[in-house]
């Protein structure tokens, strides 16, 4: 299916009374658990940023460094919740479109367990990796690449694993249509880059995902 009219079956569900309903159901109650750990932890959290930092000679510029590093950490953390529980409750809301958009029933359903695991796998990597290169995102430009790569570590193989177990279960023909999940994965990501519409990011991967397997 051509990109272009993925984004735009995607773009017309993502503003849908439904969707926005499941997205700030999950998005806020995301965003209010970890305001609150962060509000509570915010001096043990800013001491171990700070001893990550401790390469930094100048002091002020540690002081700025380490907060801005804490609550783009916080950030990160509430990205990765909303991603995880976007995972594990949006079966019957991918059902509904589907169905509403071409007429087909799911024909799998995917293992929670199973779906945990690979979200538990794809937070790691992303963190290691967000971990190893936060001197590079603050580099104009070549920064905000290579966070846009990163976030798409979040959503790829979840993505995959949550939308095609419930509508394709030839292995070799969804490993076929997976090939642009990356490329959709980086697009949905873009919401990350918005405080507060970053909630809708995992939902519009599933979404355009939905849409690239189904409409051929």
């Amino acid at each position: 299916m051509q990109l272009g009219k993925t984004l735009s079956l995607g773009a017309k569900d993502i503003f849908s009374a439904e969707v926005i309903g499941f997205v700030l159901k999950v998005g806020l109650g995301s965003i209010a658990i970890w305001v609150g750990i962060l509000y509570a932890y915010w001096g043990e959290l800013l001491g171990i940023v700070s001893s990550y930092l401790g390469f930094i000679p100048w002091e002020w510029l540690k002081t700025t460094g380490s907060a801005i590093a804490t609550l783009l950490v916080g950030y990160m953390l509430i990205i990765i919740t909303i991603s995880i529980l976007t995972s594990l409750y949006s079966e019957p809301l991918l059902k509904s479109l589907a169905k509403k958009h071409y007429g087909i029933e799911a024909m799998g359903s995917p293992n929670p367990i199973t779906s945990m695991i690979i979200n538990i796998k794809a937070s790691l990597v992303f963190m290691l990796l967000f971990m190893l290169l936060l001197a590079l995102l603050f580099v104009p430009i070549l920064g905000q690449i290579v966070m846009l790569y990163l976030w798409s570590i979040l959503l790829r193989n979840p993505t995959i694993y949550d939308v095609g177990t419930l509508f394709i279960s030839d292995k070799d023909k969804l490993k076929n249509k997976s090939k642009r999940a990356r490329v959709l994965a980086m697009i949905a990501s873009g919401f990350n880059y918005i405080p507060v519409l970053n909630i809708f990011a995992p939902i519009y991967a599933q979404i355009l995902f939905l849409h690239h397997i189904l409409n051929d």
